[in-house]
C-alpha cells in the first residue's frame, strides 16, 4: 500500500536517528548507537514493528553513483593533517574508502565530523557500518520497510538545471531498477529538485522540506509553491524545542 493511505506513521531518521558526535554519554536523548545512515541502521529500524519507513540522504559521486550520507562534506585526517571533500566532488570508490571497511583486508580513512560551531570531531560509534550506495540499501534492507529518499543538495549553492537534472536521473535510474512494489517518496530542500523530479517522473510521490533559505521563503510561501507550481504531495514543517 501507498504511505500516503495508512494515515499517521513512524519514520526512522537516518535509519536509527542521527549520531550526536561530540555529546556526552546521555546528553543527547535518542541519539543512534548505530552509524547513521548505514545498512546496520536501516536494519534495526526495519525490526520495529511500528516503523513504516526510514528517511535517509541520498547524493551523487562525480561518476554517478548514488550513495548514502548526510553532511556536504566528509572529512578525514593523516598524520595530523585535515582532508575535507565535498561528497559529490568523490568517485565511488573514493568515498567508500572513508570509514570502516566492507571488506576487512582493505585500508580505511578514519571519519571526522564538523560541528555547527567549527570543531573538528572524530565520529565514532558504539556500532559501526560500512557506507553504503543506494542500491545496496534497496538490495539489502527489507522490502516491506518504506523509503523517504531525501534528494540532498547544498543549501548554499544555485545550481544549474542541467546539473540537478544530471543527478535526479541517476538517482532515479537506481529506484525504477530495484524498488520493485517498495512504498517509498522523495523529498528535498531543493524547490526546483521537487520540481525535476515531478517532470522526469509521476510513479512516486514526493514532498518538499523547508528550510530557513530565503529562496524557499515562509510556509505560507511553499504551500503555495507546493500547490500551484509542483504538484508537491506534501510539506515536512520542522520543528524543535524553544
Amino acid at each position: 500500500a501507498l504511505l500516503a493511505e495508512r494515515g499517521m506513521m513512524v519514520g526512522g531518521h537516518r535509519g536509527m536517528g542521527m549520531n550526536a558526535v561530540g555529546a556526552p554519554p546521555g546528553a543527547r536523548v535518542g541519539a543512534a548507537r548505530e552509524r547513521e545512515n548505514t545498512l546496520l541502521s536501516f536494519g534495526r529500524a526495519a525490526e520495529h514493528a511500528a516503523v513504516a519507513f526510514v528517511e535517509f540522504d541520498v547524493q551523487v559521486t562525480k561518476d554517478g553513483c548514488p550513495v548514502i550520507f548526510h553532511d556536504d562534506f566528509i572529512l578525514t585526517q593523516k598524520t595530523e593533517v585535515l582532508y575535507e571533500m565535498r561528497v559529490t566532488d568523490l568517485l565511488l570508490e573514493e568515498f567508500l574508502s572513508y570509514g570502516v571497511q566492507k571488506e576487512p583486508h582493505k585500508v580505511s580513512k578514519p571519519l571526522l565530523r564538523r560541528m555547527e560551531d567549527g570543531r573538528v570531531l572524530t565520529w565514532s560509534t558504539e556500532e559501526d557500518d560500512y557506507l553504503c550506495t543506494l542500491q545496496e540499501v534497496f538490495e539489502h534492507v527489507s522490502p516491506h520497510l518504506g523509503f523517504n529518499i531525501e534528494l540532498k543538495f547544498d543549501d548554499n549553492i544555485i545550481y544549474p538545471s542541467v546539473n540537478l537534472n544530471r543527478a535526479l536521473q541517476a538517482v532515479l535510474q537506481v529506484v525504477f531498477q530495484y524498488a520493485g512494489n517498495r512504498p517509498l517518496f522523495f523529498s528535498t530542500f531543493q524547490p526546483d529538485a521537487a520540481r525535476i523530479t515531478r517532470e522526469l517522473q509521476s510513479v512516486y510521490p514526493k514532498g518538499e522540506q523547508p528550510n530557513t533559505m530565503i529562496r524557499e521563503g515562509t510556509h505560507s510561501t511553499m504551500l503555495s509553491m507546493c500547490a500551484k507550481s509542483m504538484t508537491c504531495m506534501g510539506l515536512c514543517q520542522k520543528s524543535e524545542e524553544f
